[in-house]
């Protein structure tokens, strides 16, 4: 999947960012300050692209641009910053930038310039949902959880991709009952039973550990498809 670097000190823009494009199948990894963003993007680094803040504490978002392109990396950039002045963009795209979008931009057309960066430079890959080290390819169904194959039936694998689609949220049993069961005369019971196998074949994949990725049931709303650091963080 393409691996993009996210440079952004603001923690919720970072966290908003961050899951959106992770469930549009992107690898993210994050830095906070140019300093940090520096350190990532020395010689040899693995981003596909790069999301840069201007306004960064340490050293500012152009700075660590100008250094990039100092050293002849051409990865795709992207400046997203809250400075939206005419000059301020000029000065950003002759400095190297790919593209520019001003905040508050929205996340569709950000998700669309870093789609056209990707296929221009020749770095889109084949898209994949994933949610910690659970992923799917979406053109051919696989599933990995860490590396490891999972053998999913099509009803549990159609199930997984609607969770991954929306992962630490919670899905309605009638709406995994709509997409998986699609005009089939089956009850809402069904839904249960297969959420239950897939359970535990997520729980099997690695025998005596603690689960890596699992499915919450709650009672009356749905189900969500969660990880240990997820729910600690209250997720």
């Amino acid at each position: 999947m393409p691996r993009i670097l996210l440079v952004e000190d603001t923690p919720d823009i970072a966290l908003w960012l961050g899951t959106a494009l992770r469930q549009g199948g992107m690898g993210v990894e994050f830095a906070t300050d140019g300093h940090a963003a520096e350190r990532c993007l020395q010689p040899g680094h693995p981003f596909d692209a790069v999301l840069l803040d201007l306004q960064l504490p340490g050293q500012d978002g152009l700075s660590v641009l100008q250094a990039l392109r100092a050293r002849g990396d051409a990865v795709p950039v992207i400046i997203l910053t809250a400075r939206a002045s005419v000059p301020d963009r000029v000065l950003g795209l002759n400095m190297g930038a790919d593209d520019y979008l001003p905040k508050p931009f929205d996340l569709s057309e950000l998700e669309a310039r870093l789609q056209v960066l990707l296929r221009r430079h020749g770095r889109a890959k084949t898209a994949a949902l994933r949610w910690g080290p659970l992923e799917m390819q979406t053109d051919t169904g696989t599933v990995l959880l860490q590396g490891q194959v999972l053998a999913l039936t099509q009803r549990e694998a159609a199930a997984l991709r609607v969770l991954l689609a929306s992962p630490g949220r919670t899905v309605s049993k009638e709406q995994l009952h709509a997409e998986v069961f699609a005009g089939e005369a089956t009850g809402l019971d069904a839904v249960e039973v297969l959420i239950y196998r897939l359970r535990k074949k997520l729980e099997a994949t690695l025998p005596g550990a603690a689960p890596e990725v699992a499915i919450i049931t709650f009672r009356g709303m749905g189900y969500m498809l969660t990880t240990p650091s997820a729910r600690g963080l209250g997720g």
